[in-house]
């Protein structure tokens, strides 16, 4: 009687949980045809994010890559997001390590949030390097004053060291303040240290003088004693440029950025032969930049982009912002900011013959994808011819496939008959699904530019969604797109061509059928494999 009793209470729990994707009015076929079926599915994102990480409890802000000589890996600091904070001591530094950009292992706390009354109660971002000669690593954070007041520093840099990567002990007798080198007492923050070709450390503070946002730079031999060796750049017109990070990389000095303006938050970057050459990019507002589309590396889904290299690849982590609500249309618009703190993405870093950057997929995430999804078509529209897994779209035509898993790598080669013909790709799209989301490939500048927008489709949808696309880019010469996009529950990161990265976050991609989109033109579509882990 028990077992029976066990029985039938389990197929009641697996009939309720199938239900909400039943095609019609039983949910037992529907369990049993999973695959089959195409109606909308409610999916939630899992407490952890494998991929793009996401800690079980809380979110990731403001990464702080290393490359650990010493232990021969990669090590994120980052600023460790609960919802809610604790009022006044907020942001203690986390960490995880990684060997591969794909999989990584927590460290737990490292550096922790400063009493109330101390100047780190709230803790900013920072970055850490490895100190040959006394066997330390040292973070240069941010320390924020719990309500300063008029005689008190709101923001100055600390720093804190370790001989083990583990245990942490903060210098208590550290405090670099801006005021005393006519900076702001009130935004001095998010320290960046660098080794510069003359046999020096070089400190970026991001800060205002008179007014306007400039990188005040610092100097040491030792990381303990530094000195104030003047403005290191100039911040353009009335913007402000967070998270500063700079390296060297073949030829080429480059400092990527932030830019914290309402209207922009994205992250960019500039370049230069040499050191010089690269502050004089934006000398009295001149704007030098380094490609034909303003040095954006991403869309406005990737933020507080900073780098590391083990020698080999260079890679940049920063994280993609949740959505207020879970609404996919909540991107955080001008003036409006996206929430702070997500999940962690990383891109490689692939530097062109001309010293121009662009973001590409790195070979561990993709190597991760490893197990082949059978492509099923599972509807299609007027429009659409199919031939040994090749598929032509004419006009306003779309071709829709079997569910998504939760991590999934779908790649494909779209050849348009011209430059002209616009086409997409959309997710969480159910037969049913009266709101429908689109990343679309869009024609620009006279068919001579392309640019990814974000679209919500269907009945109920918005239509174009601003504050989300992406960056003009040189439509190919031979109107070839090779596509990879990676997922990770709401995660979902877009690659063409080495030439563009689009980060952005979708809710419900997960167990949700997909679909490719024309809307004008024709346009080929082959090399179509999905694969998830």
């Amino acid at each position: 009687m028990k077992t029976m009793i066990y029985s039938l209470t389990l197929a009641a729990l697996m009939i309720t949980s199938f239900s909400s994707c039943s095609d019609d009015n039983d949910p037992v076929l529907t369990q049993k045809d999973w695959d089959g079926t195409t109606t909308y599915f409610a999916s939630a994102d899992a407490m952890k994010f494998d991929t793009y990480y996401k800690p079980s409890v809380g979110y990731v802000g403001d990464p702080m890559p290393f490359y650990d000589p010493q232990a021969k890996d990669f090590k994120i600091m980052y600023l460790q997001e609960y919802r809610p904070n604790q009022a006044g001591t907020y942001h203690p530094i986390w960490a995880v390590s990684t060997q591969d950009a794909a999989s990584y292992i927590p460290m737990g706390e490292l550096i922790s949030c400063g009493g109330l009354a101390e100047q780190d109660a709230a803790i900013g971002t920072g970055s850490t390097i490895y100190n040959p000669s006394d066997h330390l690593y040292y973070t240069f954070y941010t320390g924020n004053k719990y309500q300063p007041t008029s005689l008190e520093n709101g923001q100055v840099v600390m720093y804190a060291t370790s001989s083990d990567f583990k245990t942490w002990t903060k210098n208590r007798t550290f405090y670099l303040k801006g005021d005393m080198y006519g900076y702001s007492k009130n935004d001095f923050r998010d320290p960046f240290v660098f080794e510069g070709e003359d046999d020096k450390y070089h400190m970026l503070v991001s800060t205002v003088k008179n007014g306007k946002g400039v990188l005040a730079e610092y100097t040491s031999t030792d990381m303990k004693n530094w000195e104030h060796v003047g403005v290191f750049m100039t911040m353009m017109w009335d913007r402000f440029y967070e998270c500063p990070d700079v390296f060297k990389m073949g030829n080429w000095w480059y400092l990527i950025y932030s830019e914290k303006h309402a209207a922009i938050r994205k992250v960019q970057y500039f370049k230069g032969r040499t050191l010089d050459e690269l502050r004089a990019t934006t000398a009295n507002d001149a704007g030098i930049w380094p490609d034909d589309h303003e040095g954006f590396l991403d869309s406005r889904g990737f933020y507080a982009g900073k780098t590391a290299s083990d020698g080999t690849n260079r890679y940049i982590w920063g994280w993609c912002p949740t959505r207020s609500g879970n609404d996919n249309t909540a991107v955080g618009a001008s003036p409006n900011e996206p929430e702070w703190a997500g999940s962690l993405v990383a891109h490689r870093i692939i530097q062109h013959e001309d010293g121009t950057l662009s973001l590409g997929l790195i070979e561990g995430i993709a190597l991760k994808y490893a197990t082949p999804t059978v492509v099923k078509v599972m509807e299609k529209s007027n429009g659409v011819s199919e031939s040994n897994g090749s598929y032509t779209l004419v006009d306003n035509a779309y071709v829709l496939f079997n569910r998504l898993n939760v991590s999934n790598k779908i790649s494909f080669t779209v050849k348009t008959a011209s430059n002209a013909d616009k086409f997409g790709f959309s997710f969480v799209r159910g037969t049913d699904s009266s709101k429908y989301y689109t990343v679309v490939i869009n024609s620009e500048d006279n068919n001579n530019k392309r640019k990814i927008n974000f679209e919500e489709e269907g009945s109920e949808g918005k239509g174009f969604i601003g504050g989300i696309d992406g960056y003009l880019f040189h439509t190919p010469f031979d109107n070839v797109y090779n596509i990879t996009i990676c997922t990770d529950n709401s995660i979902c990161v877009v690659y063409i061509n080495d030439k563009v990265a689009y980060t952005n976050r979708i809710y419900g991609m997960q167990k949700n059928p997909w679909s490719i989109n024309s809307y004008s033109g024709t346009i080929e579509i082959s090399n179509l494999k999905v694969s998830h882990y």
